[in-house]
């Protein structure tokens, strides 16, 4: 029945504990003293800081009796620097957790502090290579809630974050399963306030999860039917919550499309993370904003590999048209509707250095994933398409 999700508090645990509804974010007192944490370091953004989401998070602390800590120190593409400013703030202060509040930029730092607080090798030591996540000294690890107020990356729900290097100008994947918040409040009324062109950026970047996790090689079939219904979420709401922000169904199906678009994502990513992550550290571009522009290029390329997946996308979504043209055409739409720009010159990338982005997307962990083995050439071609508007 439409809209009955939406008019029910739920309480889930998958793949954490997830308080989700409208106002509930007044509950994360008590879910901290439920915990048994009492001396939390709320962590966000610079931009976010003196915004609603913000305020309504320190209030619902400072109602409970709890004194929390605060740190903003975070870039939208956050970065080692980031990341050790807030370990010390967290060190020498005492917290015993840590809340995470704000896009994936402020979850992904927050988690990545929590987890550098307690251990004595350097981050990228920890990259998600091999097992090097077994090289995480788990002994004493610092807890995390986190509370979204976009729906893009789902990093609420996710056990790795992503953080720049800057000696390297590389963006990093930090893994380990324990790096998971231990409890995520999703209110939808915290995301009421996002501006068009960030929700349609963030928008694209949930989708972009789901889409790359459906296409992926790997046998999941679990995050694959995850993915397969977060696209069906996105393809309805995510135009209306761009054209009408105060329509709480709306931003609440973002805000459940986003988590499931993490969850699936273990199944794999491919080529569209695999260049966004070198066009994000190299230029200091926005995430969101990078997969919309690459997705139906890169969709395309891997066509003649997963057509058959494409099909079967199109049938459910009930696209105009069949197959891999009708979802490329479908990516196309989306991106003109929110209202992002069809080539990486449209959002501000016309000079770019295309054979070193393609060289280190080859060696980003995301392009093993793609359905199409890569290299540097082929990713240069991607790369290439996404100038020129066309292969």
């Amino acid at each position: 029945m439409p809209g009955a999700p939406f008019s029910h508090p739920a309480n889930w645990s998958f793949p954490t504990a997830v308080r989700f509804g409208p106002g509930r974010i007044a509950e994360l007192g008590s879910m901290l003293a439920e915990l048994g944490l009492s001396r939390p370091l709320v962590v966000t953004d610079d931009g976010l800081k003196l915004l609603p989401p913000v305020d309504a998070t320190l209030s619902a602390l400072i109602r409970a009796g709890m004194g929390p800590g605060f740190f903003t120190e975070v870039k939208p593409n956050p970065t080692g620097t980031n990341v050790e400013k807030g370990v010390a703030r967290l060190r020498a202060c005492g917290y015993d957790s840590v809340v995470a509040v704000g896009g994936g930029s402020a979850l992904d730092a927050a988690k990545a502090i929590a987890l550098m607080a307690t251990q004595e090798r350097p981050i990228w030591d920890f990259e998600d290579i091999g097992d090097n996540w077994q090289r995480v000294d788990t002994s004493r690890l610092i807890p995390v809630i986190a509370i979204p107020t976009t729906a893009g990356t789902g990093s609420e729900l996710g056990r790795s974050s992503v953080i720049t290097n800057e000696n390297e100008h590389r963006k990093v994947i930090i893994f380990h399963p324990r790096m998971m918040p231990v409890a995520v409040i999703m209110d939808p009324e915290l995301t009421i306030g996002l501006p068009a062109h960030i929700t349609a950026a963030t928008g694209m970047d949930a989708l972009s999860h789901s889409l790359e996790a459906f296409s992926a090689p790997s046998f999941h079939p679990m995050a694959e039917g995850v993915a397969l219904n977060a696209l069906r979420i996105i393809h309805r709401w995510l135009p209306v919550a761009v054209a009408d922000g105060a329509n709480i169904e709306a931003r609440s199906q973002m805000l459940v499309a986003s988590g499931m678009g993490c969850v699936a994502l273990q199944k794999g990513l491919g080529a569209v993370h695999a260049l966004a992550h070198p066009l994000g550290a190299l230029y200091d571009a926005h995430h969101g904003l990078l997969n919309a522009v690459l997705m139906p290029y890169v969709v395309e390329f891997n066509a003649p590999t997963i057509g058959e997946k494409l099909a079967l996308l199109a049938r459910f979504l009930e696209l105009p048209g069949e197959g891999a043209a009708a979802v490329v055409e479908w990516l196309h739409a989306m991106r003109r509707d929110v209202g992002i720009g069809a080539t990486l010159g449209e959002i501000g990338l016309a000079n770019i250095d295309v054979e070193r982005a393609a060289t280190m997307a080859a060696a980003d962990p995301c392009a093993g994933g793609n359905p199409v083995p890569l290299d540097a050439e082929k990713l240069a071609l991607i790369l290439r398409a996404a100038i020129a508007g066309c292969f």
